[in-house]
């Protein structure tokens, strides 16, 4: 721990604002650009694929897909379909895999073109010849036509649908999106301060209300869609049964040293509990509202899912926290700072377990672990946590956490059994008659 370079896993050609990880695929998502602004940096979406060799990650380049003038600031993955915020809007893209295999005839006129540079994934070799050779490879050289070996996995990604999803009339901006867990509803929130949400996949609109008063900073729903928690700049963390105000939560009630609004939400998520089934559990983070000459603490908490009474709250450093994401299982939260820094907390006791101070060069702006499928088991290999991060420095790192060694429970009690065989022989010995 402490403040040190980490590695980077991949570097892209615009600033990174958002991460996610394809649970069926495996393949990491993240997305970025430079807006509209006419600055030659340029809006995409790219899809890595993610390889861990000898005990290290590595990432790779597998397609690129332009976003024309609009930069991907947020986005969530339901299924095959991506939903990203771009200015004041919602846009569904569809992603789909193609395996092509065999040889393929690539016309002169298509490699001129380009298209395969667009797909950013094609490794091909031309076909090697016998005697000859050199004569071969000018008569190839010379040809319209060459038979190429094409073994690679393709990507294609197109929109299948938009929707508005910010009505500010200055600088409509989607702040936050999530889709539910069933994949039955698309939830928005912005700089308006309206909640927003469509049924999926026909993009119905069900509600729109005035959650907050001010941009939203951050949304979350729970597992069976009951309820809908959002935060906002106008320091208020609200529970919602549909469009109605269930409850407002308040963090510090049994913390008199800190004032009110001298605080302010900034991100809230659900998360499972380990081991145990049906429990659920709230994380938010607080930030000061100002910043002071000597920076005062940020605040993790953490709340009954169900009924959103306050369990646990633990200081969580004085680097603002600019990022939260929670692990499949439950087990590990992680932090990104303003400052560039990344963490990674125990859920259940808001304990630092991993710290490196300043990995990115500037604001850690979205963070994802490895899921718990097949694929993201696969990639953790031997590390018991494995989470990406992303910053506006258009780094993407990787962040492990190596299995804790812990003994099986049969060896603790032989152990405890051998220690009590022990202590019974060494008294016989010390005092004969002892039995």
């Amino acid at each position: 721990m402490g403040k040190r370079r980490m590695p980077d896993l991949y570097r892209a050609p615009f600033p990174l604002y958002t991460i996610k990880v394809d649970p069926k695929t495996g393949w990491v998502i993240t997305a970025g650009g430079g807006g509209a602004s006419k600055t030659g940096i340029k809006n995409a979406v790219h899809f890595l694929g993610l390889e861990l060799v000898g005990g290290q990650h590595s990432a790779t380049l597998l397609h690129s897909h332009d976003t024309d003038t609009h930069a991907t600031m947020n986005m969530a993955i339901g299924g095959d379909v991506i939903a990203a915020g771009q200015d004041g809007r919602c846009s569904l893209m569809r992603f789909r895999q193609h395996q092509t295999r065999g040889k393929a005839k690539v016309g002169k006129e298509r490699m001129e073109s380009g298209v395969d540079n667009e797909q950013g994934t094609a490794r091909r070799r031309a076909r090697k010849g016998g005697k000859g050779g050199d004569g071969a490879a000018e008569a190839a050289a010379g040809s319209d036509v060459s038979d190429m070996k094409d073994d690679t996995t393709q990507i294609s990604v197109y929109t299948i649908g938009e929707v508005q999803s910010d009505l500010n009339p200055q600088d409509p901006l989607q702040k936050c999106v999530r889709f539910s867990p069933d994949l039955s509803l698309l939830l928005a929130g912005g700089t308006d301060g309206h909640i927003r949400v469509w049924e999926y996949p026909s993009l119905k609109e069900k509600l729109d209300f005035k959650a907050h008063e001010g941009e939203i900073e951050d949304l979350d729903i729970s597992p069976n869609n009951k309820h809908l928690v959002t935060v906002g700049r106008d320091f208020a963390c609200s529970v919602w049964s549909g469009n109605q105000l269930a409850m407002s939560l308040c963090w510090h009630e049994k913390m008199p040293r800190i004032t009110e609004k001298t605080y302010r939400y900034m991100s809230c998520r659900f998360g499972k509990v380990e081991d145990q089934k049906d429990a659920l559990r709230l994380y938010t983070v607080q930030i000061p509202h100002k910043r002071d000459r000597k920076p005062p603490q940020c605040y993790l908490s953490k709340w009954d899912g169900k009924n959103f009474l306050p369990m646990l709250t633990n200081p969580c450093g004085t680097e603002v926290i600019s990022a939260l994401t929670v692990s499949d299982s439950g087990t590990f939260l992680g932090l990104g700072t303003v400052t560039g820094s990344v963490a990674i907390y125990i859920a259940f006791s808001l304990q630092k377990l991993y710290y490196v101070q300043e990995s990115h060069g500037i604001v850690v702006t979205d963070l994802a672990f490895l899921p718990n499928t097949f694929k993201g088991q696969h990639m953790k290999g031997n590390y018991e946590a494995a989470m990406l991060s992303v910053a506006v420095d258009s780094r993407c790192q990787m962040h492990t956490i190596r299995n804790r060694r812990s003994f099986p429970i049969w060896l603790v009690l032989c152990f405890c059994v051998l220690m009590l065989v022990g202590a019974v022989l060494l008294l016989q010995h010390l005092f004969p008659g002892f039995m």
